[in-house]
């Protein structure tokens, strides 16, 4: 609830609902934020009201109206103007009371809340780099992680790295047959890159025997099928889950360049983690749990020896939670990590950030857990969030079509560096300084990019709309960030200084400017509930942007340092600068943004 709402709801909903008594409820008063194109900070919707009271909507505005006069803050008028429009009440509220909402809205949660979350995210198999797909799941997770703790709550934040299964195996049997010792060093490829390289190399082979049995007239689904390297890989499977020494070694070798490779990633990216799980590790005890299930008659096993879940009561389908041949299917080490997870860290939630590919999966899994008995399975919750797709079509890591997540942030930052008129600003930066400065712009365009979507939504990734560093982006937040410390910079060097925020007074005169950036800086702490809540760090997107349009008409409209502007209001001015500082240097850092103090 907006403050302006709030602060309405406590004194003038007791003033209408005397007035009306018996003919009105709480509920029957709606009140919604303004227009853009009408004056006013807030509205109250007049037409249900007066229909009930069989009234004109315009008669029952006049008598809000007079109500409303009665208002004060403090020691004056708390409605500075009000105007009925076509049955809608708009009421700007005073500057005193957008002061004041502003100082309790735009300062983080200081006191813990108690609660532990733990948030999964990232999950990469060991097959290949970080791609974009990724590089969207990994900023949500930290964006949600940070939103969590701005919330005040205490945040674990785990991946589930899936370092066994056939697709591992592929890129381990093509190193093996073309690789030639090949390894990160000899080749100068970043360890997931090369193991990347031979996933790729694994399906061209395949392609090609596959099609060279289907010109011998082998029907298709056999040709896949029983194409040899399959079969090699299928085998080298078996004699991983068998333990046979050769296989674990390469597995345990080409697994550690990945795992460097990924490093390095993530220190660009910014992101790490609390604890790291891998599947080898825990997909045996889910194994366990199925089978205690079965003992029980949670689970049920089929004449092949397969055990089920039966989940049609439900309005799901029957799911297989082990082979026939007793091995593991992808939802057994998910069984197993989240109850190894939740003995560990005695999490009151748990947030998994996947793909919604993976809808169904998760309806599964907290269904199969509570089936197992385990109460915390309902504060499971799963973050679905839109597939990234290439104006092409959809990326595909086996076929080579990813937009690589390391060449990506080179893209990014190589962009920054090309713009002449940030290099022009930065003269008198050292490389060293200007170098760092690039990375932090270049990373802003990119992950702002990202996160300004809706999750929900299924995103395109354009390469030359992620670089324009003008706009709605990233760059343009950082700018007016760097542009208030300017302000403040030369204030110092003029012997002008802000004071602490509780001293500062409203000035003599205040602009409607002023009033817009004290009414966006109050909804700091709202906009922090609302995409934490909804799981949607495009809503902290959205107000920092907002903040920062709002900033630079203030800039514009209401010089600060001129000998003609009052001291109070040069005060108040500077004032505002520190502040929006803080709240757009903070917002940044929580979507994982750096805040640099030139630009």
């Amino acid at each position: 609830m907006s403050p302006q709402e709030h602060y309405l709801r406590k004194h003038l909903q007791p003033l209408i609902l005397q007035k009306f008594a018996g003919q009105l409820a709480p509920e029957h008063l709606v009140f919604q934020q303004t227009r853009k194109d009408f004056k006013g900070d807030i509205t109250l919707v007049l037409f249900g009201p007066a229909k009930r009271l069989l009234m004109n909507p315009v008669d029952f505005g006049e008598q809000i109206r007079t109500l409303l006069e009665t208002l004060s803050f403090g020691d004056r008028p708390l409605v500075v103007a009000s105007d009925i429009v076509q049955g809608f009440l708009n009421i700007s509220l005073s500057a005193d009371f957008w002061m004041q909402a502003h100082r309790e809205g735009s300062k983080p949660r200081s006191n813990p809340s108690g609660k532990k979350v733990l948030v999964e995210f990232a999950s990469p198999n060991t097959n290949k780099p970080l791609h974009l797909g990724h590089i969207r799941n990994i900023l949500l997770g930290m964006a949600m992680s940070r939103l969590a703790e701005e919330a005040g709550d205490q945040v674990i934040r785990v991946q589930v790295i899936n370092d066994r299964g056939i697709h591992i195996c592929k890129s381990m049997l093509a190193w093996q047959k073309f690789g030639n010792g090949e390894t990160p060093i000899s080749s100068g490829l970043k360890g997931d890159h090369l193991v990347g390289k031979y996933y790729v190399r694994f399906d061209q082979e395949w392609r090609q025997q596959t099609d060279e049995r289907l010109a011998s007239g082998m029907e298709a689904k056999v040709a896949k099928e029983q194409a040899p390297i399959l079969l090699e890989a299928q085998q080298m499977l078996r004699d991983w889950e068998a333990g046979k020494p050769e296989v674990r070694a390469l597995w345990q070798t080409m697994n550690a360049w990945v795992y460097a490779g990924f490093d390095q990633t993530h220190q660009r990216l910014g992101s790490y983690f609390d604890r790291n799980y891998y599947e080898s590790e825990t997909y045996l005890l889910g194994r366990e749990q199925v089978l205690s299930g079965l003992s029980r008659g949670v689970f049920e096993r089929d004449p092949d020896g397969s055990v089920w879940a039966d989940l049609t009561g439900e309005g799901l389908d029957r799911k297989v939670l082990l082979r026939s041949d007793g091995t593991s299917v992808y939802i057994t080490q998910d069984i197993g990590t989240a109850i190894e997870r939740q003995t560990a860290w005695g999490a009151d939630e748990m947030t998994y950030v996947v793909g919604n590919e993976q809808d169904y999966h998760f309806k599964v899994l907290f269904l199969v857990l509570q089936r197992l008995g385990y109460d915390w399975a309902s504060r499971c919750t799963h973050l679905s969030y839109g597939m990234v797709d290439l104006p092409t079509g959809r990326m595909k890591s086996r076929e080579g079509t990813v937009v690589d997540a390391d060449d990506l942030m080179d893209e990014m930052v190589a962009a920054a560096r090309g713009r002449s008129g940030l290099s022009e600003k930065l003269q008198e930066l050292s490389e060293s300084d200007k170098t760092s400065l690039f990375h932090q712009v270049g990373m802003a365009a990119l992950k702002y990019f990202i996160l300004k979507v809706d999750p929900q939504k299924r995103m395109i990734f354009h390469p030359e709309e992620s670089i324009d560093l003008q706009g709605h982006t990233g760059p343009f937040i950082q700018y007016a960030h760097a542009r208030a410390c300017a302000v403040l910079r030369k204030a110092s060097t003029l012997g002008t200084h802000s004071e602490h925020d509780e001293q500062v007074p409203l000035p003599l005169m205040v602009e409607q400017a002023e009033i817009d950036l004290l009414r966006q800086l109050s909804l700091y702490g709202d906009s922090i509930e609302s995409a934490y809540m909804h799981k949607n760090p495009a809503l902290l997107c959205q107000f920092a942007f907002d903040l920062a349009s709002l900033y630079n008409r203030f800039y514009h409209d209401c010089p600060i340092l001129t000998p003609e502007t009052p001291p109070d209001s040069r005060l108040f001015r500077l004032y505002l600068c520190q502040t929006v500082a803080r709240v757009l240097k903070r917002s940044l850092y929580v979507i994982g943004i750096e805040s640099p103090e030139r630009m």
